[in-house]
């Protein structure tokens, strides 16, 4: 259960912070074998003292862990839970983000209890050597981009999730920034490449293209039920010769692409078939 202090970015949130890093600086392009990026997690708290910090930094281990080894299910660990309160001994360095820096403070609640973005980079050997006591190791070398084929029903209409498609804004966001979260790359598909995929509304899809090693199809089905209430997903992927298929329901969109993403990591990353 997460304190009420400090918790994962939501999407929303997490936008508006892209949003002012690339507006103050475009970030150079990974170089072979730099993995900086993978050791580095981002968490919302609340203020910048001492309260949430630890609390914080546990998040944000929690987080590396799991995309550095492609292991989602390190999420839930007890001994993941263990590290947590050790996470201060792993840093190599933090920093806060203050997204309202711009608003003046017209109280004490706005200065102690403003929201902060604490992201924190962890100690590389620190970090190896969790994951080793973990039965894991890092992730190593590119990981392939995430094509998403999926089909939407929702409460004011069915379209599917292309780079076009006004519906699908929100959604496309979401997906590419939970992706971000397990260093996943993601490109939309076009309704052409959609279309020639032999992809449409009227069934379960079924595209006529492969993964390969440097991009994966995710197929999928996000339908709103109002019975449940919520949104349901089912997926569905080819990796490596092998058949996958899994689903979710009564979450939020942001959990059931949650689910899909965590599914397709653990398959990608060698670890088997998802949760």
């Amino acid at each position: 259960m997460e304190m009420p202090g400090a918790r994962r970015v939501p999407w929303i949130a997490a936008a508006f912070l892209a949003t002012l890093a690339l507006a103050s600086a475009a970030p150079p392009a990974r170089a072979s074998g730099d993995m900086t990026m993978e050791y580095r997690a981002t968490a919302f708290v609340t203020g910048n003292d001492l309260r949430y910090r630890a609390y914080g930094f546990g998040l944000c281990l929690r987080d590396v862990l799991v995309k550095l080894s492609g292991e989602p299910r390190l999420d839930r660990d007890p001994r993941v839970a263990e590290l947590m309160t050790r996470a201060g001994t792993m840093i190599k360095s933090y920093y806060y983000i203050d997204p309202k820096s711009v608003i003046p403070h017209r109280d004490d609640q706005a200065s102690y209890d403003r929201s902060h973005y604490l992201t924190v980079t962890f100690d590389r050997k620190a970090i190896d050597k969790a994951l080793k006591a973990l039965g894991e190791r890092p992730w190593r070398g590119e990981r392939p981009t995430v094509i998403p084929a999926i089909t939407v029903r929702g409460a004011s209409g069915s379209y599917l999730l292309s780079s076009e498609s006004a519906a699908a804004a929100d959604q496309r966001a979401s997906f590419a920034l939970l992706a971000s979260d397990y260093d996943l790359k993601v490109r939309v598909p076009t309704e052409a490449e959609l279309a020639s995929w032999g992809i449409t509304m009227g069934w379960f899809p079924s595209p006529q293209v492969s993964s390969t090693p440097e991009q994966v199809i995710l197929v999928g089905s996000l339908a709103f039920d109002p019975a449940t209430p919520g949104w349901s997903g089912s997926w569905r992927m080819l990796w490596q010769g092998e058949a996958y298929a899994w689903s979710i329901q009564g979450v939020n969109y942001d959990g059931a692409f949650r689910d899909a993403l965590k599914g397709t990591l653990r398959i990608v990353s060698g670890h088997g078939g998802p949760e």
